[in-house]
């Protein structure tokens, strides 16, 4: 990474090489109960030896990590092959929620057990008729003494066929559907949306796994009926939930989301398949390539930018729809090439294969799909910089 690196960076990173060096294990995607059980026993490792959440304050149970230290120890688990972490939904979005948004108490009370891998964590903020455009959900919550009494339906909950919690979004007043004529600024959509934490073992709540292309059940629907949760488990203020989500959805789009670490290792293996299959000296495959290897530079710029903004003191805010725009659609991008080049070889998943792990890179590609969507699609991220970067007229 670009930042220069002090003295005690330089360490870290030296540490925290040689320790996944001996630790990194070699584990399938976690799609299967098995997969996801061996998935959370390994981030309960990374969290006994101190590498889970670095970032997160030292009360906290984090080591209280500067943003360079935490960019670079993803970076090194990146190049040290480590599998995708199950508990990122907890620890990368909504961790720093609760500590811009949430009480003493339920820091205390939800932090601990996301730190050590005790409980899995899911999002709730799509619905059937609101995906990007999230405040036209209709999950709704009604107040009903100290407890809100929760109905509707969540979709492309991730992980939540194995979680234990899902931070949700819930209109809890103006129950009606937002008016045609509501602006994506405007008062009255946003207005009466809360963010709550639910305990998916709640009577009322039925989770339903969608099994996915790649036969992995990484996506659930999750149904709730005159499900009971407490207030005390609102996090910010009933019916002004949004700039909480808001909180949520930078966290999501930001840089350390997506090392560049990644793509530099994916744009290695894309160069293999070219080789593999004979198209390595093609013009045009090498003009392709080309291409993608200044689209991962130029990420990585941005990356170290955010990096760097953050080590100042400075905060995410509309430029995390630039860092967004760039990773989802470079790694959307990558991957369909890979599979352009592997033509038929991509069908073989077995040792015949061309590459090392095909099979991986088609995971990869299905996942690469909803990269564009999900955390807000393409058309919101550039919306966002017309209207509120740019300051360009609205349409």
């Amino acid at each position: 990474m670009d930042p220069p690196l002090t003295s005690a960076h330089v360490a870290f990173r030296d540490e925290a090489r040689a320790w996944l060096a001996d630790h990194v294990p070699d584990l399938p995607p976690p799609g299967s109960p098995e997969a996801f059980e061996q998935h959370v026993s390994w981030e309960r490792e990374l969290h006994e030896a101190g590498f889970q959440a670095l970032h997160w304050p030292e009360e906290y149970g984090g080591r209280g990590a500067d943003v360079v230290t935490q960019a670079i120890f993803e970076e090194e688990y990146v190049r040290a092959d480590g599998p995708d972490r199950v508990t990122v939904l907890g620890t990368n979005l909504l961790a720093p929620t609760l500590f811009a948004h949430g009480t003493d108490a339920q820091r205390q009370r939800w932090l601990p057990d996301i730190l050590a891998a005790r409980t899995i964590w899911s999002q709730g903020f799509s619905e059937p008729d609101a995906g990007s455009d999230l405040a036209s959900l209709r999950t709704r919550a009604e107040r009903d003494g100290d407890d809100l009494v929760v109905n509707g339906q969540k979709i492309w909950t991730s992980y939540g066929a194995y979680a234990d919690w899902i931070f949700a979004l819930v209109r809890t007043s103006n129950f009606s559907a937002p008016r045609a004529d509501s602006t994506p600024d405007g008062p009255t959509k946003h207005a009466g949306i809360t963010f709550v934490a639910i305990d998916l073992r709640s009577d009322g709540v039925e989770v339903r796994p969608i099994i996915q292309l790649d036969g992995h059940a990484g996506f659930s629907e999750v149904f709730f009926t005159d499900v009971r949760v407490p207030i005390d488990q609102v996090i910010g203020e009933i019916d002004d939930g949004w700039p909480v989500a808001m909180t949520t959805l930078a966290a999501e789009r930001d840089a350390p989301a997506a090392p560049p670490a990644r793509y530099e290792r994916d744009l290695r293996d894309l160069i293999d398949i070219a080789r593999a299959v004979g198209l390595d000296t093609d013009d045009v495959v090498r003009d392709r390539i080309a291409g993608l290897h200044v689209r991962v530079e130029c990420y990585r710029h941005q990356a170290a930018a955010t990096v760097a903004t953050l080590a100042a003191g400075g905060s995410l805010g509309d430029g995390a729809s630039v860092t967004k725009l760039l990773w989802s659609e470079l790694e959307r991008d990558l991957y369909a090439f890979g599979l352009e080049l592997l033509g038929a070889h991509g069908e073989v998943l077995d040792d015949r294969a061309p590459l090392r792990d095909v099979a991986g890179w088609h995971s990869r590609y299905w996942y690469a799909r909803a990269a564009t969507i999900y955390a807000g699609t393409s058309e919101i991220q550039r919306n966002i910089l017309a209207r509120r970067v740019l300051a360009l007229p609205k349409a």
